[in-house]
């Protein structure tokens, strides 16, 4: 009986714990939501916390009727779809031959690709090589050079690793190719670990901004992210809030819609993959 008073009592400090958690976690998200609902004199005196105060959605009014963020948003969304995918392509390909282990060379590649993960050119040599094969200023530029993750591929080849080489002896002996036993096999089994990495690279990808910050000067291919860092930077320029088109006034409860208008998509696509993410994340990362 003392056991399970001790058990019970541990249960509930684990569940305020986590309640505070949870808590610490959506103040921010509030506040923001609240700002951005908020009316100008109410931002003004800084009477917002985590309610709106002088209810009104000008700001939102705003976003969604300037060309520029309904643009971004529907290029953001494209730029992930393609981007996510392509990356998961490319990661499985990597991933599924450094599981053979009568693979030549497989010490070679798997040392290399890791060699790569800690050391880097940098961002100068990156932008010549860029510019040399003429990527600058184009959308590919947003997604080639970033569509495999060395992580992500360590992750899931540690995965596949995992799984039982009879199935693929078996699959083997017949008839089956390695296309067909990725396809077939190893593909539906790993879809844990695949789903967790696309959540990875898809969410890189939606608050990715530094790429296109230094290799993009066109504005139509400014991803949503790269055009919220502008209009934050600038917010406190009047000649250029007022160049972007925003009324002085109207700047706080815009910078906070905006913010809301470029995270929110991302936290509704997550509960989808939640179930996937623990079991993805932690099966097979401890393995060689």
């Amino acid at each position: 009986m003392v056991t399970s008073k001790k058990t019970k009592a541990g249960d509930l400090v684990v569940v305020l714990i986590c309640l505070i958690v949870i808590i610490l976690c959506l103040a921010p998200v509030l506040h923001i939501a609240a700002r951005s609902l908020s009316s100008t004199d109410a931002l003004i005196k800084n009477q917002v916390t985590l309610w709106p105060v002088g209810f009104n959605l000008e700001a939102y009014k705003f976003v969604l009727e300037d060309g520029k963020f309904t643009r971004a948003l529907w290029w953001t969304g494209l730029l992930t779809l393609i981007g996510t995918s392509l990356s998961l392509i490319m990661t499985a390909m990597c991933a599924y031959p450094l599981t053979y282990d009568k693979l030549k060379g497989r010490k070679f590649f798997n040392v290399a690709i890791v060699f790569t993960m800690f050391f880097n050119a940098g961002t100068i040599p990156t932008y010549l090589l860029l510019k040399q094969i003429d990527f600058l200023n184009k959308p590919v530029v947003l997604i080639v050079p970033y569509c495999l993750s060395v992580f992500n591929m360590i992750l899931l080849r540690s995965f596949m690793s995992e799984l039982p080489a009879s199935m693929r002896e078996s699959a083997e002996i017949d008839g089956a190719g390695p296309i067909r036993i990725l396809w077939s096999i190893y593909l539906p089994l790993s879809m844990p670990s695949i789903a967790t990495i696309a959540l990875f690279y898809a969410v890189g990808r939606w608050n990715g901004f530094s790429d296109a910050l230094m290799f993009m000067n066109v504005r139509e291919f400014y991803p949503i992210q790269l055009l919220l860092y502008n209009l934050i930077t600038a917010i406190s320029n009047i000649d250029v809030v007022a160049a972007e088109g925003a009324a002085p006034g109207l700047t706080e409860s815009l910078k906070a819609a905006a913010i809301m208008f470029a995270t929110v998509p991302i936290l509704v696509v997550y509960p989808w993959l939640q179930r996937y993410f623990i079991a993805g994340a932690t099966l097979g990362a401890v393995k060689e």
